[in-house]
């Protein structure tokens, strides 16, 4: 018989780490929630006790992520050892990787239009989460004159702008040579917000 957490986030969690591996074999439309809950060995009724939707258990997966992301992103932004346009470079690779989680498995999710309005739900908490650290990380680099901005929060605006403009793009999947491209203007685009030098940034996927 399976046992019965005490705690509400530990079975959410069991159920989470036993979805997931599901969804990224089978694709998150072949996945059931009977699948789930066989996994697990545990009736149905339980996950639905949990979560209303297998909609609902993936976007859990997600919010896991970005949790993920946040956590790296504010140990980044709080190191003493790297240079603030560094940290910038960082931040971006690791919104990459977050949303490269799995083989693409999020991916395949934000893409389809039937999502729209959890992508448009991810967005605008990833901004709200991210944007305190892209500031501190503004800051700082003001403080080193490694960046001669004039008004943070402004700067700070554009670039998570860009930045949302990147994740559409992944999120649409286009080709490699066209996310190259898509790369090369958020350099310069934020280059100059920050009033940096030219060719200073290098971001990559």
């Amino acid at each position: 018989m399976a046992r019965t957490p005490q705690d509400p986030q530990i079975r959410i969690d069991e159920i989470l780490d036993a979805a997931e591996p599901l969804f990224s074999a089978n694709g998150y439309r072949k996945t059931t929630i009977s699948d789930i809950a066989k996994k697990m060995g545990v009736a149905q009724g339980m996950l639905y006790y949990y979560f209303k939707s297998k909609e609902e258990i993936l976007e859990a997966l997600i919010n896991r992520q970005l949790s993920f992301l946040l956590a790296d992103v504010k140990n980044m932004a709080c190191s003493d050892t790297i240079a603030p346009p560094r940290k910038i470079e960082l931040m971006v690779y690791a919104m990459f990787r977050t949303a490269q989680y799995k083989d693409g498995l999020l991916l395949d999710f934000l893409h389809d239009e039937k999502h729209l309005h959890i992508k448009n739900k991810i967005f605008r908490q990833g901004t709200l989460l991210l944007k305190p650290w892209l500031r501190k990380i503004i800051e700082e680099g003001a403080r080193k004159q490694c960046f001669h901005v004039s008004h943070p929060q402004t700067a700070m605006n554009f670039i998570m702008s860009i930045l949302q403009c990147l994740g559409d793009a992944l999120c649409e999947k286009i080709p490699d040579e066209l996310m190259a491209c898509h790369l090369q203007m958020a350099e310069a685009l934020i280059e100059k917000a920050l009033e940096m030098p030219a060719r200073t940034l290098h971001l990559s996927l």
